[in-house]
């Protein structure tokens, strides 16, 4: 019997490929994504889209509402999305505690289907610097989920899986081309418009966009002329 796996999957290129990785590893893949208040619902349009095309035994989405804290360019429309391309330290568009809320999420529904890892598509080369996608973050995270659950208290634990945290954007792309991956399906962009193109400068977009040319790989996102 396959090993259950809770993967959060955003809608992304990253998550998508972890879905991509866990299948292919032969694990049951129950996917969780989240309506967090973000400014836009084109991301939860893809990974439902993501899930459905690779077979995923389940996709839940769950309603919460980081936004009603603001502070973060990706939930509160006072704030513009950067997109000068410079370097600001920790940008406006990090959402306070988001992978700690999100995996927080995860750890308890993977309790529930008694599954055995979380897979998330943290990366620590080519992003924007967000604190919770280091890998201290995520070993600290796995330490105090062993503390804190019953699986972790009767030694059957639980692991987070982060197999793209090391690796640069085109070799993602590369792996997962190699698994399959339409990744026209996926959604990157801070700021798309109602016509879902993406703007082409904001650092998801400039991230997204290198790690196809690098990979020589053809980009199928749809972006404004400009």
């Amino acid at each position: 019997m396959s090993e259950r796996a809770v993967v959060l999957l955003s809608g992304g290129l990253d998550s998508a490929t972890v879905l991509a990785m866990a299948t292919a590893a032969g694990h049951e893949c129950h996917c969780l994504s989240f309506q967090y208040g973000q400014r836009h619902g084109a991301e939860l349009d893809a990974a439902r889209r993501v899930a459905k095309a690779m077979d995923a035994a389940s996709h839940r989405i769950a309603t919460i509402d980081i936004g009603a804290f603001g502070g973060s360019a990706l939930t509160d429309s006072s704030i513009e999305v950067p997109t000068d391309g410079a370097d600001h330290g920790i940008p406006v568009t990090y959402v306070p505690a988001r992978n700690t809320v999100f995996l927080s999420y995860a750890l308890g529904f993977a309790e529930v289907l008694e599954a055995g890892s979380i897979h998330i598509g943290v990366n620590a080369v080519d992003y924007s610097g967000y604190p919770d996608c280091r890998p201290q973050f995520i070993r600290a995270f796995e330490a105090m989920a062993n503390l804190a659950t019953r699986a972790g208290v009767e030694g059957k634990g639980v692991k987070i899986e982060t197999p793209l945290i090391d690796l640069p954007k085109a070799e993602i792309i590369r792996q997962g081309m190699d698994l399959g991956i339409d990744y026209g399906l996926t959604v990157s962009c801070y700021q798309l418009d109602r016509d879902g193109r993406a703007c082409g400068v904001c650092d998801s977009c400039r991230i997204r966009k290198a790690g196809f040319a690098e990979a020589n790989v053809d980009d199928p996102t749809h972006y404004l002329p400009g």
